[in-house]
Order: structure tokens, then C-alpha cells, then sequence
């Protein structure tokens, strides 16, 4: 189509360059013939009709020729300017539809392939992933994110580049692959909806992904460790492992006993265990156990309140105020009364159970048991050996 309509150029300014030398030789002429005298008597008579009908024939031809010419480049512009959309500065400088005609078109077709206009802006996308993580592959959400938004135009950026450790730092990304949209999103009918799951920072959005729902090919940071946290271990440790739990959850129970007990026992300082309760707010027995778990590890008892609390799981989770129970297992346990008891009276650690939600939340955990060996996350029912195998390649690194 571009060359045709560039041999069509062509032709348009030969044209043109033949008429207007054609009119400048007739102009010309007709200067010369005004300046000449012509001497009638010297000239020998001819038959009439010969002297009128040469010249005729040869002004009239062109006349017409020039006439044809004129009415060739007229014609030939017109189909050129009018031809398919094109725009005539943008093909001389190898671009594509003229923005005059597109604006008025909902959709047309080039080259196979069919346009649609839509009144929403373009909304670029940066797509944080890493290309030698097989689960970390956008492609999938793409697409979806692709027919919400069918005006997005993604770019593509490696979590390694300067450029990707310039985007997980500015909003504390937890995973990949990850999406950052441009400001234009804030013009769309989407962004209403999707508000919710997005984090601003400066100019552009990022999604939530994990409280989106969207599935996690990499964990790239770790749970935050706070004073105010369960540690048992040395803060010095190669391999921090992080459990959050809920102390009336069945496989918690188990889990404590098959996996993060015998873990203790056979890693001692080689590693750190941080715990943190991940308990809805509905539910006030297991709220009030991790309370009192973390009010005796103020005291150093926290392994030993745990066992219990696991141990007599239907007793104090079915009681309707479970204050008396978990006050009785501190005396039992040696633990200073009087100070265990302020502790859960006052609920000194709710804050920080608040705060663990918020947190597993932000990890996309649905459910406990949920163990974090540095960035990589083993969740449900783990077997301890599988846990071990981590470990072990985690402090040989």
C-alpha cells in the first residue's frame, strides 16, 4: 500500500511539472505573437480554409493537452489525499494513518488486522517478573488484565535490573510478578473497581497482588521481625524461619508437634524461629491464647506455654471466657502470676497480633499453618523432612 500511494506521488508531481511548463510555452508565444507585425501583403494567398484549420489544430491541442494534464494531477491529488486514511506528510516521513480521518472511525482494518477506538486513555503497565523463574510467567494475568483493560501497553522489567530494585523498594514488593500502572489508570472505568488492590506511590498504582488474588510465582522479601515478636533463637542466625499460626487450629497443633518442635531440638542457634499469631478477629479464644503465649515469653516460657495450649486445645477453646484457663496453665507452668496476669488483662500484645494479620495478609496467606524458611514459604501440612531438606540447603549457602 505504501509504495503504491508513493508511485502515485510521483506521478502527481510529474504531472504537475509537465502542465505548468506546457502553460509557461504558451504564455510565451502568445507574448511574442502580440510584439511581432505581421506584413499580410508579402505573404502569398492560400486557400482559406487551410490557414484557419492549421492553427486551430495546433492552439486547441494545447489548449486540451494542458486541460488534460491540469485535470490528471487534480484527480490523481484527489485520490491521494482521500485514499485509505493515509496522510501525506506522515507517509513522507514513514508513518502511518492520518489522525484527522482515524477520528472519526470506531474501527478499520489494515493489513489483517482489525482497529477499535475506545475513548479510554493508553495505560502503560511495568511487569516486574524474572525470566529464570518458571512459575514467575505474567502471561496468564496478563490477558485477563488485558480484557479488563484492553487499552494497556505492558513493559517488561527484570526484578534484577536497576530499574526492578528501584520498583520493589518504592512500593515494598513481596512477589513476582508484579504490576505497577501509569497515573492514566485513574481515567478508566476499571480503576473504581480495582482501587482497593492498588498502592499508590508518586504517580503510579501498584496491584496488591497477593490480596488480588493473583497467583505467586516468587516471594522475593520475608515476614518483618519486631521486638515485639515471638524469637526464639539468636538474632544473629544464618536461617530466620517464620510460623504463623493459630493456636486453636487442629493442624497447627499437629504441625507445632511434628515439625516445629523437633526443628528446635535439632537446629537450636543455627537458626531463628519467629512467631506470629494469624488469628480473623472473630475469633476471641484463639486471640486471647496468643495473647497469653506471648505474655509468657516475656517470662522465657514461650515453647512450654505453646505445648500446653496445643495439649488442652478442646478444653479452653470451647470455653466462652477462656481467661481463667490460660491463667491457670501460667501458674502451673511456675510463671509470676502477678505479672502474667497484668499482661493479659491489658491485652499488652494485641497491637502486634493486629499487626501480624495485616502482615500475613499481605503475604496472600489464606490459612495456617504457613512457614516462612527466608523467602520461600511451605504452607499446610508440611512434613518435616521436606522442611529439613530447606533448611540444610539454606545454611550450606
Amino acid at each position: 500500500m505504501k509504495s503504491y500511494l508513493i508511485e502515485i506521488s510521483k506521478k502527481i508531481v510529474g504531472l504537475r511539472q509537465l502542465a505548468e511548463a506546457e502553460i509557461k510555452k504558451l504564455n510565451k508565444k502568445n507574448m511574442t505573437e502580440e510584439n511581432t507585425e505581421i506584413k499580410e501583403a508579402s505573404v502569398e494567398p492560400i486557400e482559406e480554409e487551410a490557414f484557419d484549420q492549421a492553427p486551430m489544430d495546433s492552439e486547441e491541442g494545447k489548449d486540451k493537452k494542458i486541460k488534460n494534464l491540469i485535470s490528471a494531477v487534480i484527480l490523481l491529488s484527489g485520490l491521494f489525499v482521500g485514499s485509505l486514511f493515509v496522510d501525506v506528510v506522515q507517509l513522507v516521513r514513514g508513518g502511518g494513518f492520518s489522525e484527522r480521518a482515524l477520528s472519526s472511525a470506531d474501527v478499520f482494518s489494515s493489513n489483517g488486522k482489525t482497529w477499535v477506538a475506545y475513548s479510554e486513555p493508553l495505560v502503560k503497565i511495568q511487569v516486574i517478573s524474572d525470566d529464570s523463574c518458571e512459575q514467575c510467567k505474567p502471561d496468564e494475568v496478563l490477558i485477563g488484565l488485558k480484557q479488563a483493560l484492553p487499552t494497556m501497553l505492558n513493559e517488561k522489567i527484570d526484578v534484577n535490573s536497576e530499574q526492578g530494585k528501584k520498583l520493589v523498594e518504592q512500593f515494598k514488593l513481596k512477589t513476582i510478578p508484579a504490576f505497577v500502572f501509569s497515573k492514566e489508570i485513574e481515567k478508566t472505568e476499571l480503576f473504581a473497581k480495582a482501587e482497593p488492590f492498588l498502592d499508590k506511590q508518586g504517580e503510579s498504582y501498584a496491584i496488591k497482588s497477593a490480596e488480588a488474588g493473583f497467583p505467586v510465582g516468587k516471594y522475593i522479601a520475608t515476614p518483618a521481625v519486631s521486638d515485639k515478636d515471638v524469637a526464639i533463637g539468636s538474632n544473629d542466625a544464618k536461617v530466620k524461619v517464620v510460623a504463623f499460626a493459630n493456636f486453636q487450629n487442629p493442624s497447627d497443633k499437629q504441625n507445632f508437634t511434628t515439625v516445629i518442635s523437633p526443628m528446635l531440638k535439632e537446629y537450636g542457634d543455627k537458626i531463628q524461629l519467629v512467631f506470629k499469631g494469624y488469628v480473623p478477629p472473630t475469633a476471641t479464644q484463639a486471640i486471647s491464647a496468643t495473647l497469653a503465649a506471648s505474655c509468657a515469653n516475656e517470662q522465657g516460657k514461650f515453647v512450654q506455654y505453646a505445648e500446653k495450649l496445643f495439649a488442652t486445645q478442646d478444653a479452653w477453646g470451647k470455653a466462652k471466657d477462656a481467661s481463667a484457663s490460660l491463667k491457670g496453665y501460667a501458674a502451673t507452668l511456675g510463671l509470676n502470676a502477678s505479672d502474667f496476669n497484668k499482661c493479659l488483662d491489658e491485652k499488652r500484645y494485641q497491637a502486634t497480633i493486629d499487626q501480624s494479620l495485616a502482615e500475613g495478609q499481605s503475604f496472600g496467606l489464606q490459612a495456617t499453618p504457613a512457614i516462612f524458611v527466608g523467602s520461600e514459604l511451605k504452607t499446610g501440612a508440611v512434613k518435616y523432612d521436606d522442611l529439613k531438606k530447606v533448611l540444610d540447603e539454606k545454611l550450606a549457602e
